[in-house]
């Protein structure tokens, strides 16, 4: 589901936005880098967390996220400057387990770990 051209702006520098909502109707919104992700070999990407805890508390009730990011360096369609990705998916935080681990590992200052399933994964640009 992840294309060529979404790991290509996951390897350059940019901003990565996830969005969450429980059971109100405001949405809450954090950031982090494109360099903080990484992907599993069944497609889940991994975040390292510290803080996030309006879109903690978002998941319990409800799983569902958004994120969007994106990167000025890599081409889009009709060469587009630019690219960018909207992804839907389930999102759970974890503290401990084998990936939690890894992470921390190379992100000391992380608390949580950030683990989404992505469901939907569409270029925008």
């Amino acid at each position: 589901m992840l294309s060529e051209k979404f790991f290509e702006v996951i390897n350059e520098e940019g901003v990565v936005s996830v969005t969450s909502w429980g059971s109100g109707d405001t949405p809450n919104v954090r950031c982090t880098w494109n360099s903080y992700l990484r992907i599993t070999d069944d497609e889940r990407i991994l975040i390292p967390i510290a803080g996030f805890t309006s879109v903690q508390a978002d998941v319990l009730v409800n799983k569902e996220v958004i994120l969007t990011l994106g990167s000025r360096e890599v081409e889009g369609f009709n060469n587009y400057q630019g690219t960018g990705f909207l992804l839907e998916g389930q999102a759970e935080f974890l503290d401990s387990g084998d990936e939690f681990e890894q992470m921390r590992a190379e992100f000391p200052f992380m608390n949580k770990l950030l683990k989404i399933k992505v469901e939907s994964a569409k270029q925008l640009l």
